[in-house]
């Protein structure tokens, strides 16, 4: 490698991307300064403006540069229905289906307790003062089905209902345009389970 100890700090810097190692990192860095000054001008720019705007609603714990961010202010969203949801990617796939016209809370992890991430680090004690704000009914448990996915929704869902709020999850099954004989066990066991 050049000998550049800013070459170097753009190489590490680079590596911090979720699964980018070593190489993929020097092939982009190599790119962007041979091919591309223009392209890492702008991705300067734009990482630069956004972790100096962007932070969490209010509401939903969601990324927005506003204190309450556009899907909270929203009023003709269906404020008897709570969506959770372990990261912002998760709640723009639920968007982009178009099904769903509640408002969300962004958990931005899952519980993990291996790596010490437990209740106060994933915001529980929000979770559960927003959903009862007096107009939230049903909650809806839209965690990654992970095992650790799994244990969040279990947690949280003894706690909602003990707190008298309808708790419901995410349904599993077969894929659409899928043949059985290809599906994992698992996912064929739960579409039979949860069958209706």
């Amino acid at each position: 490698m050049a000998d550049s100890s800013s070459l170097d700090a753009l190489v590490e810097a680079l590596r911090r991307l979720p699964g980018v190692g070593a190489k993929s990192a020097s092939r982009m860095a190599f790119h962007m300064l041979q091919h591309d000054r223009d392209g890492a001008q702008l991705l300067s720019r734009a990482l630069q403006q956004a972790a100096q705007n962007v932070r969490h609603c209010e509401r939903c714990n969601t990324f927005t540069e506003a204190p309450v961010c556009n899907v909270c202010l929203d009023v003709r969203r269906d404020a008897t229905k709570l969506c959770v949801v372990e990261t912002p990617a998760d709640q723009a796939a639920l968007e982009r289906t178009g099904a769903f016209r509640g408002y969300y809370f962004v958990l931005m992890g899952k519980l993990s307790p291996l790596d010490g991430i437990g209740p106060k680090e994933i915001g529980l004690a929000r979770l559960f003062e927003r959903a009862q704000d007096g107009q939230v009914s049903e909650v809806i448990l839209a965690t990654n089905f992970t095992a650790e996915g799994e244990a969040t929704a279990h947690v949280i869902g003894e706690a909602l209902r003990q707190r008298g709020l309808t708790v419901t999850r995410l349904a599993r099954g077969v894929p659409a345009g899928s043949e059985l004989e290809y599906v994992d066990l698992g996912t064929i066991a739960h579409a039979l389970v949860d069958r209706r």
